[in-house]
């Protein structure tokens, strides 16, 4: 029976999908790349333009040198000082005298600049201040000449043709980091789409294939052979879609089994139990060959009606209801050995090392069914002595039931805790061990084989301690 699936998901588009994902993505990163460079190279134009102003007034105030009294003409004053784009200029020797370059009456400067004294901060924090401002300013700056460090000189300037400046540069950058980022997002885009956004896609596509009927073998992915990560997701994808395909398979088989089998044995319950009946009339007949032959009859139909009644719970029931309590393991265990010491034909012998005050929380009535199954299959195995102890470990009990019998055979170890499969001995149904797992599973623990051998056999159960 194939196994369909009735709302399959729909293979992401290009729109919502990874590729579209990473453009935006690698848009948005260059982008602020490039943010966190326009910063320092804003306050770095900014810089650089105020040296310029210093160094072109430095150019503009050597005519001054060149005329006996170190003054030019209105008119020529006027011209250097709109070459040099500024209102005053001075030159400060190292002996304090001054040179200056101005028209008659130069404005009053709104703020002062000594450049001598900024640090990178200062550069970037009067850039912002520039960019922010709306109307003009007069600027009086101040600073070493690029051309003689030894000259100071200051100038005085507007502030409206730098702020234009910066935001012309400001433009400037923005347009080549847009186009770098859709360059550099296309080149990231297409590189990425080829060497993982494909393959992934190959690895939904077959993933929702595989879903609509996994029992299909066609639709199983096919590994690239590729060396890297993908392809080891691909082979590791290959090998789990081969065993669920299997399992599934198997499954199904098992299941149409199950489910003759349950009619069957039904059936032979009924047959059985007749059958029962009428051996137990041959056990009361006075012919000495029909009692012979009575009680070896009578125990193969017994455990022939075992079995069947074993298999229809295991088949009918579900997962074991629990219901976890604080209980004391010593008298649950004193309880088991009671029925025991009362056959008095039995030399078995159950040694109960657990300690008075040890208890744990489970559900009473489902762990005494699984010390029955753990002591009665060492019994049947051929057993004398078995004991129980228990030890505190972390948060956790730990409870051994060990035996002196002959050990378990090897083939019972291959399928131990797996139902139908786990018994060795005529008559078993292999239910005991499996049944026993689920029962300490569902209180949220777990039960393993410690050792077998010929001294004996051990199985260790984990439950949770009482507070």
């Amino acid at each position: 029976m194939a196994a369909t699936v009735q709302h399959r998901k729909s293979r992401p588009g290009l729109a919502p999908g990874l590729s579209s994902r990473l453009l935006i993505l690698t848009i948005l990163f260059v982008m602020l790349g490039e943010f966190l460079i326009y910063a320092p190279s804003m306050a770095n134009f900014w810089k650089t333009y105020l040296d310029e102003k210093l160094q072109t007034g430095h150019l503009a105030a050597l005519a001054l040198e060149a005329t006996p009294d170190f003054m030019v003409s209105p008119d020529l004053s006027r011209e250097l000082l709109g070459h040099a784009g500024a209102h005053l200029v001075v030159l400060i020797d190292l002996d304090g005298s001054k040179r200056i370059l101005t028209l008659s009456t130069p404005p009053t400067a709104d703020l002062t600049l000594d450049i001598e004294t900024f640090s990178f901060v200062d550069y970037l924090l009067a850039a912002v201040d520039t960019l922010r401002q709306d109307g003009n300013r007069v600027l009086r700056v101040i600073g070493p000449s690029p051309k003689n460090t030894s000259i100071l000189i200051e100038v005085l300037i507007d502030e409206a043709p730098m702020r234009a400046a910066m935001l012309h540069y400001s433009w400037n950058i923005l347009q080549l980091s847009v186009m770098i980022s859709v360059i550099t997002a296309g080149l990231v885009f297409f590189a990425l789409r080829w060497l993982m956004v494909r393959p992934i896609r190959r690895i939904t596509d077959s993933m929702l294939n595989f879903q609509a009927n996994p029992e299909d073998a066609s639709r199983e992915i096919r590994p690239s052979g590729r060396r890297d990560e993908i392809g080891l997701v691909e082979e590791t994808l290959a090998g789990m879609q081969k065993d669920l395909r299997l399992a599934l398979s198997q499954k199904t088989r098992l299941a149409a089994l199950g489910a003759a089998m349950t009619r069957i044995n039904h059936d032979l319950r009924n047959i059985l139990s007749a059958a029962s009946l009428v051996s137990d009339r041959l056990s009361a007949s006075t012919d000495p060959d029909v009692r012979k032959v009575a009680p070896t009859l009578i125990r193969s139909i017994d455990r022939a009606v075992t079995l069947c009644v074993r298999t229809l719970e295991y088949a009918r029931r579900d997962a074991p209801l629990v219901r976890p309590e604080p209980i004391f393991l010593r008298p649950l265990i004193e309880e088991l050995a009671t029925p025991l010491r009362a056959e008095a034909a039995t030399d078995f012998t159950l040694e109960n090392r657990v300690g008075e005050d040890f208890r744990l929380v489970a559900d009473r009535d489902q762990i005494d069914r699984v010390l029955t199954n753990l002591i009665g299959n060492a019994r049947q195995a051929g057993a004398h002595k078995v004991s129980v102890s228990a030890c505190r470990r972390n948060a956790s009990a730990e409870i051994d039931i060990s035996d002196n019998g002959p050990g378990l055979p090897p083939n019972a170890l291959k399928s131990l805790f797996e139902p139908f499969a786990g018994s060795e001995k005529a008559g078993g149904s292999g239910l005991g061990l499996a049944i026993a797992r689920e029962i300490v599973a569902a209180h949220g623990g777990g039960i393993e084989m410690v050792r077998t051998g010929c001294e004996g056999t051990t199985f260790r159960l984990y439950l949770p301690l009482a507070d």
